[in-house]
């Protein structure tokens, strides 16, 4: 079962955009040694709507390579093309990823037996297991739990990342899956209520600077230990917060950058962080001990 605490990898990239296979190197290292349970490859915080698909194809393989099945490394393949969608999780199986992170597609705004018929299409497509993603403030697109509900039926569709941050919402899946399907939340600021609901993770952004607590967060949580848990979310709640001060990734790949981990690029559209945001980030990197 993959569980606990999954980061959403940042890209790394030199200050003209351009991949920076030595600081990913390194990253994966970093989350290798401080007790991450799983990798997500291209998801959202890696940049996966600027990414070339040679260039998506080959992060993935590169961290499947160095990971070498120490943990499960869970490559992003969805899009708003059912067909690239198909050919992104082949591919992904081809270089060894163990699961794939498929989003509901953004910007044609199918509707729920759209979204049922995409995603059951993918999974018969190709034999890997695969997580669905909801994230509609990001998508507008917005998978309701019946929807849910029927995709769970399906052999390899094994779980979904919740990240509307809505307890209620989570609640409402968890009621009607079995238990065998994998809840996992998106939303670091309610991650720990949702895995004590029953969740059995977390895939995360915080995780990219604060790996450890985030591990540890994550384990109590599925331990049931709702005191300890919270303790590490109430010292980690600055930065959850700090880190979506503008678009994710531009703060979490600032606060990597002001870690020495990498350098300062991004892809446009996306910018470097603004200036007036420096010191409120850093603030919540010291608040939350990633910092000294």
């Amino acid at each position: 079962m993959i569980a606990g605490s999954m980061v959403a990898l940042v890209t790394p990239m030199d200050a003209q955009g351009g991949l920076d296979w030595d600081s990913l190197s390194k990253l994966v290292d970093f989350h290798l040694q401080e007790g991450t349970n799983a990798i997500v490859a291209v998801g959202t915080t890696g940049e996966s709507a600027t990414l070339e698909v040679p260039e998506h194809i080959e992060v993935i393989k590169r961290i499947v390579d160095q990971v070498a099945g120490r943990i499960p490394v869970i490559a992003g393949t969805g899009g708003n093309s059912t067909r690239e969608s198909v050919e992104l999780t082949r591919a992904a199986k081809d270089v060894g990823a163990d699961a794939c992170l498929l989003v509901t597609p953004y910007y044609n705004k199918p509707t729920q037996e759209g979204l049922y018929l995409h995603f059951r299409h993918i999974a018969e497509s190709v034999a890997i297991p695969q997580i669905l993603y909801n994230v509609p403030g990001r998508t507008v697109c917005d998978m309701l739990p019946e929807t849910v509900e029927r995709l769970a039926k399906i052999d390899n569709i094994i779980g979904i990342k919740e990240a509307t941050g809505d307890l209620q919402r989570g609640q409402e899946v968890l009621d009607r899956v079995s238990k065998d399907f994998l809840v996992y939340s998106g939303d670091d600021a309610t991650a720990v209520e949702l895995m004590l609901m029953g969740g059995k993770g977390n895939i995360s952004v915080t995780a990219n600077v604060a790996p450890r607590a985030m591990s540890d967060l994550c384990a109590a949580a599925m331990r049931g230990e709702a005191a300890i848990a919270r303790a590490i979310n109430d010292r980690l709640m600055p930065l959850h917060k700090a880190l979506f001060i503008e678009s994710n990734p531009i703060p979490v790949k600032w606060a990597l950058h002001e870690m020495g981990l990498m350098p300062d690029g991004i892809r446009l559209p996306l910018t470097w962080l603004s200036p007036r945001c420096h010191e409120p980030l850093r603030q919540a990197l010291r608040q939350s001990g990633v910092l000294v």
